[in-house]
């Protein structure tokens, strides 16, 4: 199906105007069936559609399969969503054989008559191979690709093309994923499902291809690209890199692949008689006996050495099962049934399925990257900024567990000298939050991420989500001097301007919406709020210790700039009058709206001008050139000025970049297939539309009144 077309379906399902029925939007007693709930939104395939892959996993590693239900055909795929087997852990890096230096990354600019050292693209010859270099390594690893060699009758490869009768279908109450296909009038029917505590997958295979030795097992290792994106299928160098057998006993074996110094096993348990051998390069084919029509085994990747023998295939069904099911028996649920909006399920699908997502990609003790464990996208590094969007939503939906876990991250004693380090060199206190960086918080080098702001004051955000949910010393205790360091960085950075008795933020700082010249730019209106925010709910904290105001924090609070406007509305920044007459500066995020939606009401914001703004922003925006999590942020903004109807409706904007595909991943484009930040917004903006905020005299403040009835549990206020 061409994609043009396939994207014109997933835009239009489900997502038409409405004819506005009578039904009131109302909390209704009674608890929710969540399994009902779950289970009317299971996903089924029925063609080879490379937008329509799906994956199992656990939080910290994922394994996405074709309709086969492993990664039989990872060439075919690799235009769409791709076969990727990806893990927190695994992580390499190619020898710095040229001794490239981090200082060829730092350029100085002279910013309010001061001068600042940040890590850009710089384009000067060596510099710019060094800055290549330092950007793509280290880089995310392909762990893997596990699929079927399946022979025709004649003895010759199967493609995707030869199967026939294809249905497959993702049950996300039970993590368990059922693929049933043909090949030449004979059935193949498969479950994948994979474990919750280990880096690992099971499989039962049951076919009459077994007993005629025309269907194998073969795990196949790719060679690292280092490119912007790794999809898993370059199958070239094959000189440089090693794979083995280590250890081979019966229904057992270990094998290992190195590149360069990274090095990680990969254990295989059969139930059925099997052997194992080499079969390409860098291929190792696992061929059942010929004696029975099923067959079962397990897959488990390791840093390390991997145990052997591995968890039965039944065993790990049984703990995909288990945990699956006391993952939505737990936190919030959100119930749209008997509402007379057509769009009403087609919400609703979005939500369980960006639930079941933002679990098995987001959930790992590391900040994740914008797509996941899929594929690498800006090498597989985790972006700080988008933090917020993947995972802030946890807390809302009453899984504060979940987003804590990341959190570890920021505490680890590297991470923090990396981040003390970077505002040490810029001449500022506390630590310096980067935007792209890596599982050991070392800078990437960006010509934009090394100006953003946003993603500073994150770190308070996330420990106050932590500590509504746990408000007690003992939160207090292991999130303080993380709160009170990313404080003392956004009280240090504002440039006082003595003529105007005020601070201003910039120049050298590019706001969200990444349209504006950092030398050039200051007193963007979204940051402005949260710097404010920020600060004051680093007050709190020491309230709550007992501890006296930081008296360096209230001053650039009393002092932080006015938010800046024109023609009575706000404009994008200070430094942009021009923000809503120069065409460029209505793309990408309209960020100023996060000032009065992401963001709570803090004094500075006047409802009426962020009124105005809305509506000049939903009318002029160019809305085709926008983000998946630009939608959600609009429709928090819409539900704290009181515009349900808006909310909704932006939610569901037919906007390619709103496009959700039937596994729930948001799409955007082709180099973009999925978009984890759009998912997690999706969620924490029906949080707020639901259960409201701080403050809120309104029930369902978010939910139109005629045409929507939701029954909600289990949500949390937003700040």
């Amino acid at each position: 199906m061409p994609l043009a077309f396939r994207l014109f379906r997933f835009l239009t399902a489900g997502c038409l105007v409405a004819a506005v029925g009578d039904v009131a939007a109302q909390a209704v007693p009674g608890a929710i069936d969540r399994k009902a709930l779950v289970e009317r939104h299971r996903v089924v395939n029925t063609t080879t559609d490379t937008l329509a892959s799906l994956s199992v996993g656990n939080g910290a590693f994922a394994f996405t399969a074709d309709i086969t239900g492993l990664q039989t055909f990872p060439a075919y795929y690799e235009k769409g969503v791709p076969l990727g087997t990806e893990s927190e852990w695994g992580w390499h890096r190619f020898s710095n054989k040229e001794n490239y230096q981090f200082a060829q990354s730092l350029r100085e600019y002279v910013l309010n008559g001061h001068p600042v050292r940040y890590s850009v693209q710089v384009k000067t010859p060596g510099n710019k191979e060094a800055v290549d270099y330092l950007r793509a390594n280290p880089h995310r690893l392909q762990l893997g690709n596990l699929g079927f060699r399946l022979l025709k009758k004649n003895g010759q490869p199967a493609t995707i093309h030869d199967l026939r009768n294809i249905r497959q279908g993702l049950n996300p109450w039970t993590g368990e994923l059922t693929s049933h296909f043909t090949l030449e009038g004979t059935a193949v029917d498969v479950v994948t499902v994979g474990h919750q505590q280990q880096d690992a997958i099971a499989v039962r295979i049951k076919s009459e291809l077994l007993k005629t030795g025309r269907l194998k097992l073969a795990l196949r290792f790719p060679f690292p690209t280092a490119g912007w994106a790794d999809v898993g299928t370059d199958y070239s160098h094959e000189n440089q890199h090693r794979s083995a057998i280590i250890s081979q006993q019966k229904g057992a074996a270990l094998l290992s692949h190195q590149v360069d110094t990274t090095r990680y096993t990969v254990a295989l348990g059969w139930a059925q008689a099997a052997t194992l051998a080499p079969g390409g390069v860098h291929e190792f084919v696992l061929s059942p006996g010929k004696a029975a029509g099923v067959f079962e085994v397990s897959c488990r990747f390791a840093p390390r050495r991997a145990t052997v023998p591995l968890v039965s295939f039944a065993a790990t069904r049984a703990n995909s099962r288990q945990q699956w099911e006391a993952f939505w028996k737990s936190g919030g649920a959100v119930d749209f049934s008997g509402s007379t909006d057509p769009r009403a399920r087609e919400l609703e699908r979005r939500i369980v399925l960006s639930q079941y997502l933002t679990k098995l990609q987001n959930a790992g003790s590391q900040p994740p990257q914008e797509t996941g464990l899929v594929l690498n996208s800006w090498y597989g590094r985790p972006h700080l900024e988008m933090h917020w969007w993947h995972s802030a939503h946890f807390a809302l939906w009453g899984r504060p567990a979940l987003l804590e876990k990341s959190l570890t991250w920021y505490g680890r004693p590297d991470v923090q000298a990396e981040a003390r380090g970077i505002a040490r060199r810029q001449g500022y206190d506390g630590v310096r939050w980067q935007k792209m960086t890596d599982p050991w918080g070392e800078e990437g080098p960006s010509s934009v991420g090394a100006f953003l702001l946003w993603q500073q004051p994150h770190t308070i955000y996330f420990a106050e989500e932590a500590y509504r949910a746990h408000p007690n010393a003992a939160t207090l205790q292991l999130y303080r001097e993380r709160v009170f360091a990313t404080a003392d960085f956004i009280a240090s950075y504002p440039f006082f301007e003595k003529d105007k008795n005020r601070y201003i933020l910039g120049k050298g700082v590019i706001p969200a919406q990444e349209r504006f010249n950092a030398e050039d730019t200051f007193n963007p209106t979204f940051e402005l709020v949260y710097w404010h925010w920020a600060l004051a709910t680093a007050q709190q904290w020491h309230e709550r210790l007992g501890q006296p105001r930081n008296a360096r924090w209230d001053e650039v609070l009393q002092k932080l700039s006015a938010l800046p406007q024109a023609g009575g509305v706000y404009l994008a920044a200070e430094s942009a009058p021009d923000s809503y007459t120069n065409p460029e500066y209505k793309t990408d995020h309209p960020s100023v709206l996060a000032a009065l939606g992401m963001m709570p009401a803090t004094g500075q914001v006047d409802p009426a001008t962020m009124r105005r703004t809305f509506d000049l922003i939903w009318k002029d925006w160019s809305w085709d050139k926008t983000w998946g999590w630009d939608f959600p942020m609009t429709a928090m903004t819409a539900t704290r000025l009181g515009l349900p109807d808006r909310a909704v409706d932006a939610l569901l904007m037919k906007v390619r970049t709103n496009t959700y595909l039937p596994s729930g991943h948001n799409y955007q484009e082709g180099r973009l297939p999925i978009y984890l930040p759009g998912n997690g917004g999706l969620l924490a903006a029906v949080a707020l539309m639901c259960a409201g905020y701080d403050g809120c005299p309104t029930p369902n403040p978010g939910i139109p009144k005629t045409g929507w009835q939701v029954r909600w549990e289990g949500l949390q206020k937003m700040p």
